[in-house]
């Protein structure tokens, strides 16, 4: 059994899903494959899937929960029994590589350990294919706030770590729409404005590569009230000593 957190809560069976678990029972699938093969406590589970907005027995109402995922994973072909009850709390039986978002967190770190750069682009690659979507898109709670929050800080990590191996590879051209569309997502994010410069500089567009610093420098005075950080500096003192260089060695290095 396989189980998806990014996008909408799915469990899949051989080839095709298991049918949609109903209402809160989604919830607790998604709390349990957050920490698969971990006792959760009930108390722990009811704050993340009802919040303050408790129902009137709300250990009657997981067990009900438990009682309809269970039905639902049966439903298509999986071991209801994966859902397990022990000690106050429940359990799912699944190895974390059974949940995508633990599949590319183990990605992540074989990348970061890896000490070829293309070897660990490839890696972050195939970790950021994982990532459709936006994480527990069907959770309603405060919990799955936090959630998405965190993976999407996590995604985009992912992705800054992939375009610096690549631009460490040599690929500075192809980087630039990519990182040009997370500049614009991203607006105050310096790392991914020193990525671009750098890009933009290692592609023969220097002039460009120094309107990126003025913009991100002009908008974090305007909406932070702060002026860039050392390591954008650093970067666009580098290019501004580099000038028209064009093969000039690669910023941040």
């Amino acid at each position: 059994m396989e189980i998806r957190l990014w996008g909408m809560v799915t469990a899949v069976v051989g080839a095709g899903a298991v049918p949609s678990a109903p209402g809160r029972a989604k919830s607790l699938l998604a709390c349990l494959a957050w920490q698969p093969g971990q006792l959760v406590p009930d108390e722990l589970l009811i704050e993340r899937i009802w919040d303050d907005r408790l129902p009137a027995d709300p250990q009657d109402a997981l067990y009900t929960c438990a009682k309809r995922l269970r039905r639902s994973l049966a439903a298509g072909g999986g071991r209801a029994d994966r859902l397990a009850r022990h000690r106050g709390g429940y359990l799912l039986d699944a190895p974390p590589r059974s949940v995508d978002i633990h599949r590319f967190r183990s990605l992540v770190r074989q990348a970061q350990l890896a000490r070829d750069r293309a070897a660990a682009a490839f890696l972050y690659e195939r970790a950021l294919k994982i990532t459709h979507g936006v994480p527990l898109a069907d959770v309603e709670s405060a919990w799955a706030d936090r959630i998405r929050q965190a993976l999407e800080q996590e995604r985009l990590s992912a992705e800054l770590a992939a375009a610096g191996a690549w631009l460490d590879c040599g690929h500075h051209r192809e980087l630039v729409p990519e990182l040009a569309r997370l500049a614009a997502h991203h607006p105050l994010n310096e790392e991914v404005a020193r990525l671009l410069m750098r890009a933009l500089h290692r592609s023969g567009q220097p002039a460009a590569a120094l309107a990126q610093y003025r913009r991100i420098r002009d908008e974090l005075a305007e909406e932070l009230g702060v002026d860039p950080g050392p390591g954008l500096r650093a970067a666009y003192e580098e290019l501004l000593a580099l000038g028209q260089q064009r093969c000039a060695p690669a910023l941040g290095r």
